[in-house]
This record gives structure tokens, sequence and C-alpha cells, in this order.
């Protein structure tokens, strides 16, 4: 994955959720280490709000939705919870107004998991609230695969028209 090509193959995706996975065992061994210290309520709460602000009124809509289409507003909820920034933000003023406490740890641990263990990151609104892959990226990726294994590991270039088959 580059600033051009914003996909990431089966080998770079397991890449960067091992990274994820990194960060969730320091902010778990951080838990652990401190645990008498961690008002497990606040962590709860913290861990909880991410998806009942940001993923529950979407799954919701989807599994009543007829064809799962669901409002963008969805979309931009989930997004919004489930970004690092808004944890830092939560955690920030947290600290500002409450407290500085080790229960923020439930903002890293939730969206690390997300990250690391189920593979879920931001939803781009062209593709359906729960995954599902979309035809024309399966169909991109067998492509590109059969392209990189017949080029020792470098896809050629592509044209317009391979790049117009690929949106169709």
């Amino acid at each position: 994955m580059d600033a051009k090509n914003r996909f990431e193959t089966k080998t770079t995706f397991a890449l960067s959720r091992l990274e994820w996975l990194g960060f969730l065992t320091v902010s778990l061994v951080l838990a652990v280490q401190h645990h008498d210290e961690i008002r497990w309520g606040v962590f709860v709460l913290l861990f909880a709000v991410i998806d009942v602000v940001g993923y529950l009124p979407g799954a919701i809509a989807y599994r009543r939705s007829p064809d799962g289409r669901v409002p963008r507003g969805c979309y931009v909820a989930y997004n919004t919870m489930h970004s690092l920034v808004t944890a830092g933000l939560i955690a920030g003023a947290w600290a500002l107004f409450v407290r500085p406490e080790w229960a923020l740890l439930a903002l890293p641990v939730h969206l690390m998991g997300d990250r690391a263990l189920f593979g879920n990151s931001l939803k781009p609104f062209g593709v359906a609230f729960e995954p599902e892959t979309v035809p024309a990226f399966r169909a991109f990726e067998q492509r590109y695969r059969s392209a990189a294994d017949s080029e020792e590991g470098a896809a050629p270039r592509t044209s317009v028209e391979d790049t117009d088959a690929v949106r169709a």
C-alpha cells in the first residue's frame, strides 16, 4: 500500500495486523501490571462506548435493512468512534477534566483488538457495513496476484483500460 495504491495484499495486511498486535500487547501488559489501580467500571464504560455509539446503530440498521444499506451517519459514527484521534481526544479530555488513570487503557485495548484480532479498521462508504468482499475488489485482487506472481514480485504498470475494468 502506498499513497497512490490504497489497498493491501494479504501479506501487507497481516504485517499491519502484527503491528497492531504489538500495540495491543503493550496495552494489555500495562493493564495487567496496573490491574489493582484500574477503576474497572470506568474501563468497561470506555471500552463499551466505542461500540455502543459507533458500531451497534449501524449493525442494527444493517440487519433490519432488506438490502443491507445503512445511513451514511452509521459509517461516520463508526469511523469517529473507532478513530485513534477520537480515542486520543477522549483520553486527553478525561485526563484533563477527570484525572489521568489506567482505565484509559480501555481505549487502545479496544481499538488495537479490533485491528489486530478482527482485522477491522475504518469503514469506507462504498462497502457493506458488515464485512463482505466487493466483487470488483475480488477480481482486482486475482489479477494483481497473478501479475505479481508472473513478474517475480513486481506488478506491471496498469493501463487506463485495466483501471476502468476494475471500476466496473
